[in-house]
């Protein structure tokens, strides 16, 4: 007997309320212990997510623009490098000897140009003389033409050779970090593949497609707070960490794609080296072609109505809450939720700040049933990492 009567007591306590532990318990034959807290007003920016892609702000194709022998690569492969460095050298040998052809053709020329005009002016003074003829001054006028003209083609090949001369040093034509690059030794040219590829990385382009409908939402809702240049840009990375700087929208496409009823919209974000590496070459955050998401925050923020989101349920007739109402009874209130958090619930219709609502315990609480309520303490919704991500 005395058996079966510890059995009911133990039996009776786990039916009312579980561990000795929990923050909200049953009393014993009253209404159950519940935490209650106070709609508040917190001021909350409104914030949308979107699928973006990182672009470097300038890509450029290293190309050899003549032909022949690569000689030397002054650079590694994944080195950071700055506009106007040395990055490669073709055979120079076969263009300074054109650049020293180019020259003497020029010294003929000036020479034959010289002779013209001397023969012509000596015909000009012997017209007015029995020995001087008209034909003579003629045909040395037209001496100094054509050596005017040679003068001038020498000397526009001589420029030709030169140009050619300091193509076969090629220099960085922006700062950025150089991929893979072709091996000294082999033979290039103009028509060959790519010698190597510098991209920009900081800042970095964030590119990121928004519908139609919501790009006119973005624009009316931030129209009186200096439109989307405005907004700030956030990014959750793909390891879902939360990059630590922030952009600003630069540039709105012109039309909509009509394929998917889209607008493309581009941020700037900064991205400079990571501190305290030991990665090879450049360290950064953002890569050319990664995908990020994009996290586009209004410039102010409004006051709207929150609770805890410990205090938010849901059935086939959405979400509610459980309000305190007379005589400590639970009654349920149905709600509409805004943007909301992990750890916080925006309210945007049903409840008004100031209404008590069941914070905890809140799967002990029967509609219209008294509850015992104790002041419940929210988590710290300004810790890190609380107000990442979005929707409800």
């Amino acid at each position: 007997m005395r058996f079966r009567y510890l059995s009911l007591v133990v039996a009776a306590m786990l039916v009312a309320g579980g561990s000795p532990g929990a923050q909200a318990q049953t009393g014993p034959g009253g209404p159950p212990a519940v935490g209650v807290v106070k709609a508040a007003l917190t001021p909350i920016y409104q914030s949308s997510e979107y699928i973006g892609r990182v672009q470097a702000i300038s890509k450029i194709t290293i190309r050899a623009r003549v032909t022949g022998l690569l000689e030397e690569r002054d650079f590694h492969e994944g080195d950071e490098v700055k506009k106007g460095q040395k990055l490669f050298v073709i055979e120079q040998p076969p263009y300074q000897a054109a650049v020293l052809q180019a020259q003497g053709q020029v010294v003929q020329a000036e020479a034959t140009l010289r002779n013209a005009r001397l023969n012509l002016s000596r015909s000009q003074t012997l017209l007015n003389t029995p020995a001087g003829q008209r034909s003579t001054v003629d045909s040395d006028q037209a001496s100094a033409g054509q050596g005017q003209g040679s003068l001038l083609v020498a000397e526009a090949q001589l420029q030709t050779a030169q140009i050619n001369l300091g193509y076969t040093t090629i220099l960085s034509p922006i700062d950025g970090r150089i991929g893979i690059a072709t091996d000294p030794g082999n033979v290039v040219a103009f028509t060959d593949a790519a010698l190597a590829t510098v991209v920009s990385e900081d800042p970095e382009y964030v590119l990121f497609p928004v519908s139609e409908t919501e790009a006119s939402l973005l624009k009316s809702k931030n129209a009186g707070q200096g439109g989307l240049a405005a907004m700030t840009v956030k990014l959750r990375l793909p390891d879902g960490q939360t990059y630590d700087k922030t952009g600003k929208i630069d540039f709105s496409d012109i039309s909509i794609n009509s394929s998917t009823d889209t607008l493309d919209l581009r941020a700037v974000v900064p991205n400079p080296p990571r501190a305290n590496t030991l990665a090879l070459g450049s360290d950064r955050t953002l890569v050319d072609g990664g995908f990020v998401t994009v996290i586009l925050q209004s410039k102010n923020a409004q006051q709207q109505v929150t609770v805890p989101r410990a205090a938010v349920l849901a059935d086939q007739q959405g979400y509610y809450v459980f309000v305190l109402g007379p005589g400590n009874t639970a009654q349920r209130r149905n709600i509409t939720l805004g943007d909301s958090t992990a750890l916080l619930a925006v309210v945007a219709t049903g409840l008004k700040a100031g209404e008590t609502v069941v914070a905890d315990g809140v799967q002990r609480v029967k509609p219209g049933a008294p509850v015992k309520p104790t002041p419940f303490t929210p988590p710290d919704y300004s810790a890190p990492g609380s107000t990442d991500g979005s929707g409800q």
